[in-house]
């Protein structure tokens, strides 16, 4: 094969299938593969049809494929699911006492009762892909010992089906990668944690909810060495103001929370521009209103994030396209906070979440690492902490450093944080803090733009929709079709010099988002007249992929 290949595991919740999606995935990795892991999982415990689906290539891939190579169905239900996406010749492992209808696709039916490893089905199959696919029979074993190191009889059931597999006599190697390096196997949030810890952050705190919580996960697996505190509040509405507390008294401080559990935090936003207390706020996005689809993904809170909280003031938002780019922008989040003293957001999904990628390791020395008590002024018994500026950032002491007086107050305040009701000089604090927005404007990242100039067709997306946007015109313009895509990694603010004049040389622009009102195409025309001229959205559950994005525009015409 030369082509990318998916592999996809299929089971029930508790069947083992992300141990050896895992398992697989590593290997791939250490073999010096590239990969893209969707993850799809149903909101329960047990039960239910799941899978890890892993798409590999000896070149970069970024996007996941909707066409199955390989299928390990640990059940039946898996072959009825997929089977309509195996391709024409690929292939099917499962166990041969589980009755499923295949059709004409080539099935391994593996014995593993009659080689008295029932229980150790999801291994036998992962030994039998592996050899497959001709992975090194080294690295697999020593992966797997990482993997279940408690279970000696894991060992017994992988060689099993390595032994199975070289008997049938079914060969469908991978092409060699052509320039192996290290690299390591991160999913979206645990390069937000690495980004977040290597900008700085001392202080996290959250209250678990899907799929945000795994950043969380990932910072704790750190903090006793890196001196971090992760505190785990009783809501949402505590974890926001703890995270606002800590970062006062000057320890660098991140949220972590999905749509549900952020509109709790909405009124601790407006405390936290009104104090002007930098806070860094993950969120991060699942299908709603309400419970919603708990465990899929969309690209819906948008507009809710950028409104959020009462009153009017400055913010960034964040929409990060791979794990690079979660570690590079919650490194970047962490200083624009900073230097804006204020709330900075980073939208995430469950798609980019969940989705582990073969990166190369991440250098904590290359980005911008906060220090908020080198940043504070001198301290003098005069120090105005709302102090009006031209660029609308105060000087900011931290409390108990230095004879100045650190105020804070969620009234409307004077110069020195004391409440008042003079509404001369309401008017002044609102201008000062609106000033801000010129520094952010000053910080904002342009947006990517891949493909031909004057396209006839762009597609404009942001965060997670990166991906599969970029390969969709790339697969278009291997049809001869002038294609091109601009992806923004950063949604707010917008600064049309960036990026107006793409959008008024294409020929045609449809906007392409895991939603179903288009937000980010509404946003766009707001902030700079352009209105796009279609609209592909998904908000299914499923992320964005470029069949999907295909088939849309062939019913459009393209």
């Amino acid at each position: 094969m030369t082509k990318p290949c998916t592999i996809l595991i299929g089971g029930v919740a508790g069947q083992g299938l992300l141990t050896i999606g895992h398992l697989l995935a590593k290997v791939l990795v250490r073999s010096g593969y590239y990969l893209v892991v969707t993850q799809s999982y149903m909101s329960r415990i047990r039960g239910g049809h799941n899978s890890f689906a892993i798409r590999v290539a000896p070149t970069p891939v970024a996007a996941p494929s909707e066409t199955i190579d390989v299928l390990i169905a640990l059940d039946a239900r898996s072959v009825d699911e997929h089977l309509a996406d195996l391709a024409e010749d690929g292939i099917i492992i499962m166990d041969g006492a589980v009755a499923a209808e295949t059709g004409d696709r080539l099935c391994l039916r593996i014995p593993a009762g009659e080689m008295g490893l029932a229980a150790l089905f999801n291994i036998v199959a992962a030994g039998v892909a592996s050899g497959l696919l001709a992975l090194d029979a080294g690295v697999l074993t020593r992966t797997l010992g990482e993997e279940a190191e408690t279970l000696a009889s894991a060992g017994v059931a992988l060689q099993a089906g390595l032994d199975w597999q070289r008997q049938s006599g079914v060969h469908r190697p991978l092409p060699e990668p052509t320039a192996p390096m290290p690299r390591i196997m991160v999913n979206g949030n645990e390069a937000l944690a690495l980004g977040a810890m290597a900008g700085g952050l001392k202080f996290a705190a959250f209250y678990p909810m899907t799929p945000g919580k795994s950043v969380i996960l990932a910072l704790l697996a750190h903090a006793d060495r890196l001196g971090l505190v992760v505190e785990q509040a009783e809501d949402e509405i505590a974890a926001i103001n703890m995270a606002l507390g800590a970062s006062f008294a000057g320890a660098p401080a991140l949220v972590a929370t999905s749509g549900g559990g952020f509109a709790l935090m909405v009124e601790g936003v407006s405390l936290a521009a009104m104090t002007e207390t930098p806070v860094v706020i993950v969120v991060a996005q699942r299908p709603g209103p309400a419970t919603g689809l708990p465990t899929r993904t969309e690209q819906g809170d948008l507009e809710f994030v950028l409104h959020s909280g009462h009153g009017e003031f400055p913010r960034a938002i964040l929409a990060p396209g791979s794990p690079e780019q979660c570690f590079s922008l919650a490194a970047r989040a962490m200083d624009i906070a900073e230097q804006s003293q204020g709330p900075v957001f980073i939208l995430t999904d469950q798609f980019l979440a969940d989705s582990y990628r073969s990166v190369a390791p991440f250098d904590p020395t290359a980005v911008p690492t906060v220090l908020p008590h080198e940043r504070a002024p001198d301290d003098t018994p005069t120090y105005q902490r709302y102090a009006l500026t031209d660029s609308g950032i105060s000087p900011r002491a931290l409390p108990g450093r230095g004879d100045g007086l650190a105020v804070a107050d969620s009234d409307e305040h004077t110069e020195d944080g004391h409440i008042t009701e003079d509404l001369g000089v309401r008017v002044q604090m609102v201008e000062k803090r609106l000033r801000k927005l010129a520094l952010l404007e000053r910080l904002t990242l342009a947006p990517e733009y891949c493909g031909p100039a004057s396209a006839d067709l762009l597609l404009v997306c942001w965060g997670s929709a990166g991906g599969a946007v970029t390969e969709a015109a790339e697969l278009l313009a291997a049809r001869g079709i002038r294609a091109a895509a601009l992806h923004f990694s950063q949604v707010w603010p917008l600064v049309p010099d960036q990026f107006l004049t793409y959008l008024q040389q294409a020929r045609t622009v449809l906007g392409v988002e895991g939603n179903a009102t288009g937000q980010f195409a509404r946003l766009l025309r707001r902030e700079c007249g352009f209105a796009v001229h279609g609209q592909i959205g998904r908000f299914d559950g499923l992320p964005l992929t470029p069949e999907f994005i295909l088939r849309r525009l062939a019913e459009s015409g393209w």
